[in-house]
């Protein structure tokens, strides 16, 4: 038996296979609340990479990061965040879920991007601290489109993050307690 690795692909690119199991863990972690897995989970433009957790053919743990150029505060920056985190029901309290969301860290600083964002349900931020990401107090992030915004803290979510590049790090400061217009969409809404 080998151990658990990542294998990382665009969203679209994920073979048929691993897509199927990936489709049924979410399922599992919300009922028929995302898109068909016939259909997109996330918008394209988004850039969707997805990171799956594998031991012997199957998935244990699946997340996306989606990419976005975001403006705030009259900077902009490449902006990346994690969605649709998941570890299947029979395979948690084994720290695949930890593993993956570390690996996934890892990967946005190593991908260029000058900072990550996204939220998670308020319950899970020790989770999210304990794999390398911060706790951004007091921060909303507004998801959906300027024409329909959503508020993350109005679904009851807390916004993580890091910085990566040196502007991001010096504007660090200015994502605590702000509003931040991420607006990803009509398919992702918020991430």
């Amino acid at each position: 038996m080998n151990g658990p690795h990542i294998l990382a692909f665009p969203e679209a690119e994920v073979p048929p296979d691993l897509k199927a199991q990936v489709a049924a863990l979410q399922e599992e972690a919300w009922p028929s609340s995302i898109a068909a897995p016939q259909g997109p989970i996330h918008d394209a433009a988004l850039e969707p990479r997805s990171l799956l957790l594998i031991r012997d053919g199957t998935v244990l743990a699946t997340l996306d990061i989606l990419s976005k150029a975001i403006t705030h505060r009259g900077r902009s920056y490449l902006a990346r965040g994690l969605s649709t985190v998941v570890t299947g029901r029979a395979h948690r309290h084994r720290g695949h879920g930890r593993a993956l969301v570390t690996a996934a860290h890892g990967a946005i600083a190593a991908s260029g991007a000058d900072l990550a964002i996204f939220t998670c349900d308020r319950p899970l931020r020790g989770f999210y601290e304990s794999a390398g990401w911060q706790w951004l107090t007091g921060t909303v992030l507004l998801g959906g489109t300027p024409a329909e915004p959503l508020p993350s803290d109005v679904l009851g979510k807390v916004a993580m993050g890091d910085f990566f590049s040196a502007r991001a790090k010096e504007s660090a400061g200015d994502f605590t307690g702000a509003l931040i217009d991420l607006y990803p969409g009509t398919i992702d809404k918020l991430w």
